[in-house]
């Protein structure tokens, strides 16, 4: 993803690990080509603009971005381009998988490879580390249990 449009300023890299989500998206590409929407100049990666969006709708345009959230925060939703997580997913025969699972998917097995929250932020463009925590659903014990036969 391009600096210029990740919420933190910062590009990182976009990646789909999943042979079934790489042919959905593929299959995606090739319709927006076939009807023409987002073309870019001869011996462009599929022959698509590489500024155009990943994501247009069936008139060609982007999705409207909304901000959200207290002031001063940037937070931002775009439920078309959610909606478009899900045929993804659904293409590829993954049952009830949403943008937000795959994401809290992303952070545990990342976690669980030794990343650390500065790893995961940059991966998921959150720069706030507190942000990051937050998608892993972690069990919280009681102190009664935490102190349970600890020494």
């Amino acid at each position: 993803m391009r600096a210029e449009v990740a919420i933190t300023g910062k590009a990182r890299p976009l990646h789909f690990a999943s042979t079934r989500l790489d042919e959905s998206l593929s299959n995606y590409l090739e319709e927006r080509l076939r009807l023409g929407l987002g073309l870019g100049r001869d011996g462009a990666y599929r022959g698509l603009d590489p500024d155009s969006r990943l994501f247009l709708s069936t008139a060609g345009e982007g999705f409207k971005i909304t901000p959200y959230g207290a002031p001063g925060q940037r937070r931002f939703l775009c439920r078309p381009i959610l909606e478009t997580y899900r045929k993804l997913f659904r293409y590829a025969e993954m049952k009830g998988v949403t943008a937000l699972s795959v994401r809290r998917t992303v952070v545990a097995r990342l976690y669980e490879r030794g990343a650390d929250e500065d790893d995961v932020g940059l991966i998921l463009g959150i720069s706030e580390r507190s942000a990051v925590r937050e998608l892993l659903a972690r069990h919280k014990p009681t102190i009664e249990q935490l102190l349970d036969e600890l020494v």
